[in-house]
């Protein structure tokens, strides 16, 4: 079933196991969750329900409007704006060094569906994470030439509040890494860690490490974010 965040529109599909306890709440109960795209509360109960060509979740309160007309004045005049085609397509921030392994990881990146975007410094890609909402982050250890335990921008990563870091996969490249090691990518509180021999392999990692994670935590962290207050 989907839900449409009455604050930002965004359409969200939510999992079987918040949409059985949507069917079980008692009467006169809500469930609270955050809009993971605006981070504003979402308020459900079960009258929310409604039938449709496909099964819908209505925020309390909300009134059902039709979306509105396309817009198709880039009909007449043949152009049309390429941002608003990608907008919904989950972005990745790469901060690395530019040059070929920067351009395989982009590749392997965009491969599985991603929109790669990168930084002019650490500071930079700071400050792009107060606005925009990366469902990635690819880091390289040796980016700040300088230890993770120094590095402002793994520190920053390390003190996100959890609201917001849940939502990011996290990926350290370096020499340092052992490649898959969830243990060691633990220990630096990231998700994932990939060796520089291992880049040429980034693809492959990704389509086994991502899928394995969003089937150990993906539950986990819905069921989290539903009782968010």
């Amino acid at each position: 079933m989907y839900i449409s965040c009455p604050n930002c529109k965004k359409k969200l599909k939510l999992s079987d196991k918040i949409n059985n306890s949507i069917r079980d709440l008692a009467p006169g109960k809500t469930l609270r969750l955050p809009c993971p795209q605006c981070k504003e509360k979402i308020v459900l109960d079960t009258n929310s329900l409604i039938s449709g060509g496909k099964s819908q979740l209505i925020p309390v309160g909300s009134k059902v409007k039709p979306p509105a007309p396309p817009d198709l004045t880039w009909l007449k005049d043949g152009i049309f704006d390429e941002k608003e085609i990608v907008e919904d397509v989950p972005q990745t921030l790469i901060i690395m060094k530019s040059g070929v392994e920067r351009q395989v990881v982009s590749k392997a990146i965009e491969s599985i569906g991603y929109q790669a975007s990168y930084a002019d410094s650490a500071i930079d890609a700071m400050e792009k994470m107060q606005f925009v909402n990366y469902a990635s982050v690819v880091f390289h250890s040796q980016y700040e030439g300088r230890d993770l335990d120094s590095s402002p921008f793994h520190q920053f990563m390390r003190s996100l509040p959890m609201q917001k870091r849940r939502f990011i996969f996290y990926i350290l490249i370096g020499p340092e890494f052992f490649t898959l090691y969830d243990l060691e990518a633990l220990a630096y509180s990231a998700n994932l860690v990939v060796n520089d021999r291992e880049i040429p392999e980034l693809l492959t990692i990704l389509r086994k490490a991502i899928p394995e994670y969003e089937e150990i935590f993906g539950n986990l962290m819905a069921e989290i974010s539903s009782y968010t207050s």
